[in-house]
Order: C-alpha cells, then structure tokens, then sequence
C-alpha cells in the first residue's frame, strides 16, 4: 500500500474539467474531497492505505471554474453540481466519500440536492455555518477567512524557506512531517519571480471562502440517509460557532466523534487516525 502512486487525470464534465488523483483499484470507488485551499495530494498518506482495494480518486477543485472573491466567489453549490457531474461522466454510483472542510460540505450539498447516493460519508470538520450567514452579502475583508487568505503570504525562495516559514505558524505546527512535505510537493509551484508560490492562489482561496455562504445545508441533512461520519477536532477554532453535534444528529444515520488533540486539520495532524477511523466506519478493515 505504501508504495502505491497515483495516476494525475483529468475529466470533462461539460463547459469544464476537473483535475484529479487516481489510485487504481478493483474494489468500490472511494472519493476524497480536499479542503479549501489545499489539494489531492495532501491525501496521499491516506489514500494509498485504500489502493487496490478500492478505486480511489481524489479532485481538485481551486481553478476550474473563474470566480472572483469581490463578486461572491466560486459557490459550494456550483461545487456540489460538479461533483455530482464528475460522478456522472465517470459511471460512478454509490461512492464511498470522505470530505474535509469545505469538501465535507461540498459532498453533503451533492447528496442532499444533485442525487449522489453515496454509499457512507465521513464528513471531517465541515463547514456548516449557522444558518443565519447564508445569503449575507459581506465584503471580501468583512469575512473572517477569505479576508485572511487573501492578504496570505504567497512567494517564498525555495520550498526550504517555505517549510520553515510553515513550521513558524501555528496552523501547521502540529502537522504530521509527512504530510508537510505532501503539501510542500503538491501545494507550491514556480512562481514569476524565479521563487515558488502557492498552488491554489490566495484570490482563488478567497473565492471558494467567499463562496461557502452560497446556498444552507442544514435544511438538506435530514434527507440524507446513508450512514455519516461527522468528525470534529477536540481543539478546532470553529467549534464556538459550528455544532457539529447537532450536524451528525439531523442526519438520519448519522454518527459524532470527537478527535482527541487534533484541530481543524484532523487529516494533517493525525493521518494515521483518519486512516483507521475512515477504515472502520466504512467497514474496510
């Protein structure tokens, strides 16, 4: 499993492409969806636990569509479309699908209203806003994280000096080694200026942020009836104002587990507990 590679393709899904990760497999399709800002890669100590026996993809989703944070972003719901169109162009029914941050709210808009069936979800820290910020036209500086990543540092000398400018934050401080080095390999790329930059520009990850106050999921959960994982961080910053509790409880066969020691980023902090929670609720030991 360890030494399993994935294949990079990408997929026509109409008026757009989606590029994705693809771990070959004989076994059900199993779906990853990245959170905002990151990329498929940052899945890979994950996702390779999971190749051959099942037929792991991972999408991206930062570029393929043009959105611009001023004008409202990229909507999750247009996000939840194409995920249930990227489904429909590869024949793919009932998937396995583990979302993180804005992939576990994306995956859940997919099911609730574009009809993908999944066959369980694990939903890993969504972003479920209380109800009341839907639909608030705020500016990009007024919203707590597309203002944030929009002003973010994006040039660095080399990937060493954008480790340690990494290892310096507290948001990646807790970071699983390996998984930093996944980010620093798939989330930076060559910039103009002969340096690196991030991969997912800072006005692209303020679009998606932008974005998330689209369209309410709460109303959908209830008719949601695979089984749900939703898994919260004992020490994530959303936890003050997003009851993930009450989220697992709308779902009608859905589960709550509190991650000991993890933040919002469970899947970088601890992959090899994700790995093992995914494994056991999907019932893949």
């Amino acid at each position: 499993m360890a030494a399993a590679t994935p294949e990079q393709k990408n997929v026509s899904i109409g008026d757009t492409s989606i590029d994705y990760l693809h771990y070959p497999g004989n076994g059900p399709t199993l779906i990853f969806l990245h959170a905002t800002g990151f990329m498929p890669g940052i899945w890979h100590p994950i996702a390779r636990e999971f190749a051959g026996t099942c037929s792991v993809m991972a999408p991206y989703f930062c570029d393929h569509r043009a959105a611009e944070p001023e004008d409202g972003g990229l909507s999750w719901l247009q996000l939840a479309e194409d995920i249930s169109l990227f489904c429909k162009t590869l024949g793919i029914a009932s998937p396995f699908m583990v979302g993180h941050s804005m992939g576990g709210a994306v995956i859940t808009l997919a099911a609730g209203k574009f009809g993908v069936r999944p066959k369980k979800m694990v939903l890993i820290e969504p972003i479920f806003l209380p109800s009341q910020l839907y639909n608030l036209k705020i500016r990009v500086e007024d919203h707590p994280l597309a203002g944030k990543s929009i002003r973010r540092k994006n040039g660095w000398a080399d990937l060493d000096e954008a480790k340690d400018y990494l290892r310096s934050k507290p948001l990646f401080a807790r970071w699983d080694d390996e998984m930093l080095e996944m980010y620093l390999n798939y989330g930076f790329v060559p910039s103009q200026d002969e340096g690196v930059a991030l991969a997912c520009h800072p006005r692209r990850e303020a679009s998606l942020f932008m974005g998330s106050m689209a369209y309410d999921p709460w109303p959908l959960m209830s008719g949601i009836d695979c089984p749900v994982l939703v898994l919260e961080g004992e020490t994530s910053e959303n936890r003050p104002f997003i009851d993930l509790q009450k989220a697992a409880g709308l779902f009608p066969n859905g589960q709550y587990r509190l991650v000991e020691n993890a933040g919002h980023l469970i899947p970088m902090e601890k992959p090899a507990d994700t790995t093992a929670l995914i494994q056991g609720f999907f019932g893949f030991r």
